[in-house]
């Protein structure tokens, strides 16, 4: 990977995160108004949540950083770490439901939009709390926690973890974001720029 350290990694993914769930606030807002969201945003959404969020980053807390807290007396049952273990599962199955959704959504031919703009809304509510406590709670706990030598560890920790899951799909991972984004507000802005005309 790089020389980023393992927490400084972490926020970098909620930051990511947080900007791919401002998206989808716009795309909530496009269906509210009568828009429709294309297929492939869709399937590129869930596939980032559940691949990067997921799969990436909740899976490299749950995997390496919260039993090496454990290990240093950080109680699993107790705040933080139960907290967000449960709000993982909470988020698992906010994915699961935006997938469902998302495939009613197309299957109908966009008609049954007010599901899936009630999964999406959950979605929105339900990250920025999230990694509010990861940032503001969990990593400034774990700085002041793990040493220099553990913090080296976890760092190979996450690099294999990336590896196992795939060559570079933490990059292409950013970058589908980075696209999401832009698609999101482009359509948007072409949307608005064709209201005018």
């Amino acid at each position: 990977m790089n020389n980023t350290k393992p927490m400084e990694e972490l926020e970098h993914e909620n930051h990511i995160i947080e900007r791919v769930v401002a998206a989808m606030a716009v795309l909530a807002e496009k269906l509210r108004s009568g828009k429709e969201v294309e297929a492939r945003v869709l399937r590129d959404l869930v596939e980032f949540l559940q691949v990067f969020a997921d799969d990436c980053h909740h899976g490299k807390e749950e995997h390496y950083l919260f039993p090496l807290l454990e290990k240093k007396g950080v109680l699993v049952s107790g705040c933080p770490l139960a907290v967000l273990l449960n709000e993982h599962d909470r988020g698992r199955r906010l994915m699961a439901d935006l997938k469902q959704t998302s495939e009613a959504y197309v299957r109908s031919g966009n008609r049954l939009k007010e599901a899936l703009i009630g999964t999406l809304h959950r979605l929105i509510e339900f990250y920025p709390a999230h990694v509010w406590k990861e940032d503001y709670l969990l990593l400034p706990i774990t700085d002041k926690i793990l040493s220099d030598t553990d913090q080296e560890s976890l760092a190979r920790e996450f690099e294999q973890y990336e590896s196992e899951i795939g060559s570079d799909v933490h990059h292409g991972f950013e970058q589908l974001a980075e696209s999401l984004v832009a698609r999101i507000h482009a359509e948007e802005g072409s949307a608005a720029v064709s209201a005018a005309a």
